[in-house]
Parts: C-alpha cells; sequence; structure tokens
C-alpha cells in the first residue's frame, strides 16, 4: 500500500489549481512509493478556501498558515502566495520539519533564497521549486540529446518568452489578481516571472552562466493601485533584455516582454552546437526540432520530432496514452510532482531543489544590476 503524504496548499490561484490537479491525476498515472492527500488548503479568504476545497477535495480549510505549519497531520506545504512571502512561510515550514514545495521564483532576491536556503538544508527537509517547463517531455529529450553528446560543443543558446496582457495604461496594480504588476509583491517583473523560467531551462540544459549585461523598460510609469485606490510609481519591469556568457564558453540573447502584442505565451528557445542543433516552442510543446549535420547533405535539414512515443524512448510518455496522442501544459506538473514523490523514496532529491532555484534567482539579480549600472555583471556561485 503506498505511503500517505500529507498536502498542505497555500494560496488558491492559478497555481494553486495547477498544483492541486497535479496531486489528483499523479497516482492514477504513475505507480509510486507515496500517494499525496489534498488533506488542507489555507487562504485568507474563508469563503473562497472553503469552494476550492470543496471543488478540488481537500479535506479541511485554514485561514491562516502559521495554523498549517502547526499541524501534525500535513506533511508538505505547498507555497502557492505572491513572491514577497515565499521567504517567511518557507522558513517557517522547515522550522517545523515540514517538507516545502515552493513556486517560482524561490525569493524577492538572492539574500532571502540564501536564507530559504540554509533553512531547509539546516531542517534536512525535501523541497523543490515548481520550474516545471523541465519535464516537457520534449524539453527534457533536449536534456537527454544534449548528455548523450549529439549536439557537440554548444556555441549558442537563445530563447525568449513574450506576453501582451499589461499593455492597456488602465490595467491597475497590486491585490489578488494584479499582484505582479507591484513591486513590493512580486520583487520584479518579466525578469523574475517570465525570464526565470528561461533561465531555469537554460542552467537545466546548458549549465551556469557566468556572466550578463541587460537594459530593461517599464513602458507605463505610473497606475492605479487595487489597494490603495491611489494612482502610484509602477515599479516592475515591463520588458527585459540580456545577453550572456556561460561557463562553457557559448553566448546567449534573453528577451522577455509583456509587451508584445498578439502573444499570450509565447516561450521559445534554440540551442546551436557543434554537430546539431535543437529547437522548442511552448505553442507546440509536444514537438522537438532537431537538426543534424550528419545527415546525408541532400537530406540534410530540419525534422521535427513529435515526442509522444510510449515505448520508453521518449521521456514520460509510457505513462500516458498511445502513440501519437499528445499531452499539455497540465501534464509537467503532473510529473514534477512524480518526480519529487520518487525523490523521496529513492532518497534523490528532484530538481530543482531550493539551491538550484538559487542559481536562478542570482541570475535574475544580475541581470536586474547590470540594467541599472549598463555594466556586465558577474553571476554569484549557488554551490556549497
Amino acid at each position: 500500500m503506498a505511503k500517505k503524504l500529507r498536502i498542505g496548499l497555500i494560496g488558491y490561484g492559478f497555481m494553486g489549481r495547477a498544483h492541486s490537479n497535479a496531486y489528483r491525476k499523479v497516482s492514477n498515472f504513475f505507480d509510486l512509493e507515496y500517494q499525496p492527500v489534498l488533506k488542507a488548503i489555507c487562504a485568507r479568504n474563508e469563503a473562497n478556501a472553503i469552494a476550492f476545497a470543496k471543488k478540488w477535495g481537500y479535506e479541511s480549510v485554514e485561514t491562516d498558515w502559521r495554523r498549517l505549519l502547526e499541524r501534525d497531520d500535513i506533511d508538505a506545504i505547498d507555497i502557492c502566495t505572491p513572491n514577497n512571502s515565499h521567504a517567511e512561510i518557507a522558513i517557517a515550514a522547515a522550522k517545523a520539519g515540514k517538507m516545502i514545495l515552493c513556486e517560482k521564483p524561490l525569493s524577492m532576491d538572492g539574500p532571502e533564497g540564501v536564507d530559504m536556503v540554509k533553512a531547509v538544508e539546516k531542517a534536512k527537509v525535501p523541497n523543490m521549486v515548481w520550474y516545471n517547463y523541465r519535464r516537457v517531455p520534449a524539453v527534457t529529450m533536449a536534456k537527454q540529446l544534449i548528455e548523450e553528446g549529439r549536439l557537440g560543443q554548444i556555441f549558442h543558446y537563445r530563447a525568449k518568452f513574450l506576453q501582451d496582457w499589461t499593455i492597456s495604461p488602465e490595467l491597475p496594480q497590486g491585490g489578488a489578481g494584479l499582484w505582479r504588476l507591484d513591486a513590493k509583491a512580486a520583487g520584479s517583473g518579466v525578469t523574475g516571472d517570465l525570464l526565470a523560467h528561461c533561465i531555469d531551462t537554460a542552467i537545466w540544459l546548458n549549465g551556469g552562466f557566468a556572466s550578463v549585461t541587460a537594459m530593461t523598460e517599464t513602458f507605463i510609469k505610473q497606475r492605479k493601485h487595487t489597494l490603495s485606490g491611489k494612482v502610484e510609481k509602477v515599479g516592475i519591469d515591463d520588458a527585459c533584455a540580456f545577453l550572456a556568457r556561460f561557463k562553457n564558453g557559448s553566448l546567449a540573447t534573453f528577451e522577455s516582454t509583456r509587451y508584445a502584442r498578439g502573444h499570450k505565451a509565447l516561450y521559445t528557445f534554440e540551442i546551436n552546437g557543434e554537430h546539431a542543433s535543437i529547437a522548442w516552442d511552448l505553442h507546440d510543446l509536444h514537438r522537438l526540432q532537431y537538426f543534424d549535420h550528419k545527415d546525408e547533405g541532400k537530406l540534410r535539414g530540419w525534422r521535427s520530432i513529435h515526442v509522444t512515443d510510449h515505448g520508453g524512448e521518449h521521456p514520460y510518455m509510457d505513462k500516458w496514452w498511445v502513440p501519437g496522442l499528445q499531452i499539455g501544459y497540465e501534464h509537467s506538473f503532473i510529473h514534477q510532482v512524480a518526480d519529487f514523490l520518487a525523490g523521496l523514496a529513492s532518497g534523490k532529491p528532484a530538481g530543482p531543489t531550493f539551491r538550484d532555484a538559487l542559481e536562478t534567482q542570482f541570475v535574475c539579480d544580475a541581470v536586474l544590476k547590470s540594467a541599472k549600472t549598463g555594466a556586465w555583471e558577474k553571476i554569484k556561485s549557488a554551490a556549497k
């Protein structure tokens, strides 16, 4: 019989739903030693929390996350709150001996992230950060191809994450729905929200960053704040572009904006190597584009690999449908839960851990600093 992992979820927004769906589905498709139990949902608005609990199957409701940490029937805390509360909750949860799954980015900045890493490592509690794009089968396959040496030496990495939802100057900032536009709650704009995903994926695929130089822009300087009702200065970055050097010698470009009219969530990356290149697009997330220079000349060209084979050759797909039938965005969270549970059983933690995510935080810090100084900024090491 599977061991029960009793979950206490804090926050019921977009990510709260994505995580809850993953906990509910993972045991239907993965044979694991641990099975999640939706024990409690915690949120300040009791009525909304009760409705969420009823919809998703949580057994109980709390309105104070501190009360959640005091409960003996909670094994793991899942933090789905705005960024400015991650550190306080995670550090307290670690002291309470709870496992912790935290939404990205890890923290408001690097120093805060360091405190979080120290807390979980001192308490020796399992921990993970929800950078879910690692678990898209096509992205995982890209990792496998790189590790097999098929690309050879890597020369270039380029990524972008484009949206358009904040263009209207009438859109307010702050509050439950728009906290990502409030620097006090989010820490940064597209750098911590969107580029953090690109950076985590890049570190996972291509290794650590050495240095960056960046520029940012806030196109609308003032917005009405939902909570105060007053027009206030906007402190987040609406757009960011940066150049990077990786420790392996490769060069990179990264771009993100919420002002790219016509794009809702265009996340792409391309990697060019000595022997081959790969490219991926979130809008066609089950396909990996691959170019191999070793192919016969007259047949040489980009090929589109449909990453849906269930015979074990394609990552994760043996858990799903017959070959040729694709899966979607929500499955990346199910895969992440499965890997976390497998890590508990094996004693080999699934990444990214808090320390892994701290490396991404240090890159974000350097990007934002470079945008102010105009200089190349070296990346701090997150290693022990």
